[in-house]
């Protein structure tokens, strides 16, 4: 492949990024565009919250299991003709949805066709990158393609809030649709290398890595219902221990099959679909691991923050969306900046900087959380996290691209973003469970230490609550304890004991993805410190 091919000259290199980024910034939104609106959507469809929101798990796993076969796909049939099928079946998804009468055709439509859609795009974008740019200029295509990706996470609430307030739901989605045309028409424009080899697709490890990422993953969008290893109430269990742990555990096992029969193809001199080889190599999982480690950051604190404004301040979807968007600033301008300002920049100080700001942006954040702040103390915080995702997206695509021959970058871009979905599920499960336990923790100790609460209420509280307390607005409460009859006494303890339980329980998520990030920084040794490309040792 000759990368150098796809920048001939300035303009056709700015619309091959355009149209790249636009793919993943499509990819990105459908991870946070429709969280405000369940209910509406369950409402319109004629179903439960609980069914909405078993499709957005269905699509999170679709995409998990069919993302590393979907890079060997691009190998096969070429990266550019898998990305525009892709395209055209994710847009056939968008559709779908978008005229969806009821739960079924939307699982159809998002879940499935968007989710397969996604596994063919999300490889092919990395390959393409490599494609179309020089060693020297993929450090800010990448930061360019992953910030968009980001960006889209950020805008999300917002566009789903705009839509869901002035036109519908719907509309999101036929949007898509509009988009997805738009990259058909502009990916004319991107090169892709003409497929030399006869590739195969290696089936028995196409579903040992499915069915192995797909019950890891599954088990960790389910561990906030279920429990991390204890099981709460009416979930399942098996020797009593929650089923997440044997899920978690059979995942594991499945994947260590692949990885021995990928081995067993290599040694028979067969076509595996992921060289064992590539995870011995020291720079591709030094990338990879801080790419899990981002992604893990990074969609916890989507995941607490909106929760933070929406619920505990009580601001509506679009002025929460208004509030995130310091981050996207800070995040586009050092996924753009760092690689055209500091283009010999060390690749290694540039991510332990980007992990430091992620570190000071959700300690800061946890710091400022109280009783009395309001919605301002999250803007410096998210100026710091953008500053450090930013940072990251800047060097890690090149990263991991540069460190195998560009014709193996599909399979680099299968596996790639398998570890940043794994990373996304378990950064959200996470920051949910630990928010949902310190929650649980702190209310029923204040309600106990209470004395304006009577022993009885105290105790059927702590039964009643036993699998969770949920996380709710002071209206909520309010409302559920004015239907159930309490007393004022009571109900003011309640309210008191939420808000104060509230804050330990975001601080405490906050915490967890404070300490993920301080971890991340014992394996920035394996970035290189020179750029791809310097031909500096």
């Amino acid at each position: 492949m000759t990368p150098q091919s796809g920048t001939a000259d300035s303009a056709k290199a700015r619309l091959i990024l355009l149209t790249l980024a636009a793919g993943q910034f499509l990819m990105a939104l459908d991870s946070s565009v429709m969280n405000v609106s369940i209910a509406t959507v369950a409402q319109d469809l004629g179903t439960t919250v609980t069914g909405v929101q078993g499709a957005i798990t269905a699509y999170t796993l679709v995409m998990a299991m069919f993302m590393i076969p979907g890079g060997k796909v691009g190998a096969i049939i070429g990266r550019k003709r898998a990305f525009l099928i892709g395209c055209a079946i994710y847009g056939c998804g968008s559709l779908t949805t978008a005229v969806a009468p009821n739960l079924t055709v939307l699982l159809i439509g998002w879940s499935f066709l968007e989710g397969i859609g996604a596994s063919l795009i999300l490889p092919a974008i990395v390959a393409l990158v490599a494609g179309n740019f020089a060693p020297e200029r993929r450090p800010a295509a990448y930061g360019l393609v992953a910030a968009a990706g980001a960006i889209a996470i950020a805008l999300g609430p917002l566009i789903g809030g705009v839509a869901t307030t002035y036109f519908s739901w719907r509309w999101v989605f036929a949007g898509e649709v509009v988009i997805v045309l738009g990259i058909l028409l502009l990916a004319r424009r991107v090169t892709d290398a003409p497929v030399d080899e006869r590739h195969r697709i290696d089936l028995v490890g196409t579903v040992l890595s499915a069915l192995g990422l797909g019950a890891f993953v599954y088990g960790v969008l389910r561990s906030d219902e279920w429990g991390w290893f204890q099981p709460k109430p009416d979930a399942p269990a098996w020797l009593g221990i929650s089923l997440v742990v044997w899920l978690m555990l059979a995942g594991i096992l499945l994947v260590w099959l692949f990885l021995r029969w990928e081995a067993h193809l290599v040694a028979q001199r067969k076509e595996p679909l992921v060289d064992p080889a590539l995870l011995q190599n020291r720079q591709l999982t030094g990338g990879l691991t801080m790419f899990f480690f981002q992604y893990l950051v990074q969609m916890g604190v989507f995941f607490v923050v909106p929760l933070y404004l929406s619920v505990a301040l009580g601001l509506s979807a679009l002025e929460t969306g208004t509030r995130l968007l310091p981050l996207s600033l800070t995040l586009l301008a050092a996924a753009v900046l760092i690689p055209k300002l500091l283009p010999d920049v060390s690749p290694r100080r540039v991510v332990r900087i980007g992990i430091l700001a992620l570190l000071a942006g959700t300690v800061t954040l946890m710091a400022a959380l109280d009783a009395d702040a309001g919605a301002e103390v999250v803007t410096f915080p998210l100026l710091l996290v953008g500053l450090g995702m930013g940072a990251l997206a800047s060097q890690l695509g090149s990263v991991t691209v540069s460190a195998v021959p560009d014709e193996q970058s599909a399979e680099v871009g299968g596996v790639q973003n398998a570890v940043t979905n794994l990373g996304a599920s378990i950064g959200t499960a996470l920051a949910g469970s630990i928010l949902i336990a310190a929650l649980t923790t702190s209310f029923l100790t204040t309600i106990e230490q209470n004395p304006a609460v009577p022993a009885a209420v105290t105790s059927q509280a702590s039964v009643e609550l036993e699998s969770g307390v949920p996380f709710l607005s002071d209206a909520q409460v309010e409302t559920a304890l004015r239907e159930a009859g309490t007393s004022p006494e009571i109900t003011q303890a309640a309210l008191d004991a939420n808000a104060a339980a509230r804050l330990d329980g975001l601080r405490a998520a906050l915490a967890i993805l404070a300490l993920s990030a301080l971890l991340a920084l014992f394996f920035t040794g394996r970035i290189p410190a020179t750029q791809p490309g310097s031909g500096k040792e």
